[in-house]
């Protein structure tokens, strides 16, 4: 029963209960991520691939050093030819002095056979070059201490007396310590130039 002041009489309400929010534990999920197995196997074809790739690195590397030797030799023989194109041409008197007349394939030119101005002007058989390309040590001697490359140049007469074009086989070979007529060098480039005078 009510009353007019709105207190209800005689009737006992229903007590008050304060809910508790509980944390229920969430269901556990799988998180994603690599077993040991497949972590070691990973490893394994990883180490394999580096193996493979550190197995080229000195195959790369040779390969790389031949071509820059290569690269330097073309070089050489450049400077051969821009030499022998700017070169003089021997008068017939001092001409026959260094080489037999008439010429004989097994008895070579003896340049040193001239004078003064000749013999200096007269292109050598052998040059030597450092690794930078420019020219080392005496003509036509032994190779020196800082030579790298070894230029022998091979001289053809003209074919007949009408013609001016002299013709040369220039090997360029390293390294400078061996001699290509008696050893195998490490590499070299051969070139025949015909060099019209």
């Amino acid at each position: 029963m009510e009353t007019p002041t709105g207190v209800t009489t005689g009737s006992v309400s229903p007590p008050i209960t304060i809910h508790s929010r509980r944390t229920s534990a969430l269901p556990v999920r799988e998180t994603a991520a690599f077993s040991l197995v497949e972590v070691t196997l990973a490893l394994g074809v990883a180490a394999f691939a580096l193996l493979a790739m550190l197995g080229m690195l000195p195959t790369g590397l040779k390969i790389q050093q031949t071509s820059i030797q290569q690269t330097t030799a073309n070089t050489i023989i450049a400077q051969i030819f821009s030499d022998l194109r700017a070169d003089v041409r021997l008068p017939p008197g001092q001409a026959s002095k260094a080489c037999p007349d008439p010429p004989d394939p097994n008895q070579p030119c003896q340049w040193d056979q001239l004078h003064g101005h000749w013999r200096n002007a007269a292109t050598p058989d052998t040059l030597y070059f450092t690794n930078e390309a420019r020219q080392t040590g005496t003509l036509n001697g032994s190779p020196p201490a800082n030579a790298v490359f070894r230029a022998k140049i091979t001289y053809y007469s003209p074919p007949t007396p009408e013609y001016t074009t002299s013709l040369a086989h220039i090997i360029v070979s390293w390294p400078a310590q061996v001699d290509p007529a008696t050893a195998v060098p490490a590499g070299s480039v051969k070139t025949f130039v015909a060099v019209n005078r």
